[in-house]
């Protein structure tokens, strides 16, 4: 099946005027992540496009200024940022926010106060509502997401990838950061969201990513590898995990986890590049879950990345640690 590459540059280019969509609405406080995902999906089909020029403003949905303010107007006084306007702070939408700010090369805008995104600047007991990544930290090595303190990993992944990203890693305990994590694996080999969760793609990506970001040995990689591989179907799709159906964006979760490992070869690419490009729209532009539903961002980014992995022609190279084109790291 053929690329319809110029198809997906309109679909994300027509993304901000869905304003009268009732889809639209529904992903209001996910605004900040719907913009990472427009960006990396933007950059990875244009790698010679530069965020600093005039084109690019051209080629976005939204112009480098205005994604620039949106990132500094969702700013919370409490550290974080939100997915939108207005919004309460979330890690994820921290994340998603840095990310932005990389790939807009944003990061010294004087606007943007990271050492509030970073630091706490009291104990988190004296301090309960400070969002800083730093006051997110337990003293077990989770991290709460927000205020309401739900413990997850991918919470401990979005810590870990925003203060290296920042280069501040030493905002935050690493030791205990990662005994956590490790108390999370299974005996699959896989890890869960909490000490005794469920084995699932998306948590492996994260605790993998952390490890790999931090440059810690995976142990008992070949289990871990042979639970991912499993998770190839007969479509040569990817599930999150055993008896589920598969999904584009596993495209990412999984793939993106055996290239950490080092064992992409465990996947069959050719059958996994046939599915990605079986749920293209190819009217509309864009990738759904699975072939013949409706297009989203959430899935043609996850989509792209996972050719970008496999090596598909004329997008550009992209961090299996971050989900970004490698040329920003």
């Amino acid at each position: 099946m053929s690329f319809t590459r110029s198809k997906h540059l309109a679909f994300i280019q027509e993304l901000d005027g869905r304003i009268q969509k009732l889809d639209y609405w529904q992903a209001d406080y996910l605004r900040m992540n719907g913009i990472y995902w427009a960006l990396t999906a933007l950059l990875l089909l244009r790698p010679e496009l530069d965020p600093l020029s005039n084109e690019f403003d051209l080629s976005s949905p939204l112009t480098r200024t205005d994604v620039l303010k949106f990132v500094v107007e969702c700013q919370r006084p409490e550290g974080g940022f939100g997915g939108n306007v207005g919004h309460d702070a979330h890690m994820t939408f921290t994340l998603s926010a840095i990310q932005i700010l990389v790939m807009i090369k944003g990061l010294n805008d004087p606007r943007i106060d990271l050492d509030r995104h970073i630091r706490c600047t009291l104990p988190a007991q004296q301090s309960p509502n400070h969002l800083g990544i730093q006051s997110r930290q337990r003293e077990d090595g989770s991290f709460s997401g927000d205020e309401d303190g739900e413990i997850d990993t991918r919470f401990s992944y979005c810590a870990i990838s925003a203060l290296k990203l920042l280069a501040r890693l030493d905002a935050i305990n690493l030791s205990t950061a990662v005994a956590f994590v490790e108390k999370c694996r299974n005996f699959d080999g896989g890890f869960g969201a909490i000490p005794g969760g469920e084995s699932h793609a998306g948590q492996i990506f994260c605790c993998v990513g952390m490890l790999t970001i931090l440059n810690i040995e995976i142990q008992a990689a070949d289990r871990l590898s042979e639970w991912l591989a499993w998770r190839q179907l007969p479509c040569g799709g990817l599930n999150g995990r055993p008896e589920k159906l598969e999904d584009v964006c596993y495209s990412w979760w999984v793939l993106s986890s055996m290239a950490m490992l080092n064992r992409l070869t465990w996947i069959d690419g050719e059958k996994l590049k046939e599915f990605i490009l079986s749920c293209q729209d190819a009217v509309s532009g864009g990738f759904s879950d699975r072939p013949d539903d409706m297009a989203d961002i959430f899935h043609t980014v996850f989509g792209l990345a996972g050719l970008a992995l496999l090596g598909f022609p004329g997008l550009d190279s992209v961090d299996p640690k971050y989900c970004m084109p490698t040329r920003f790291l």
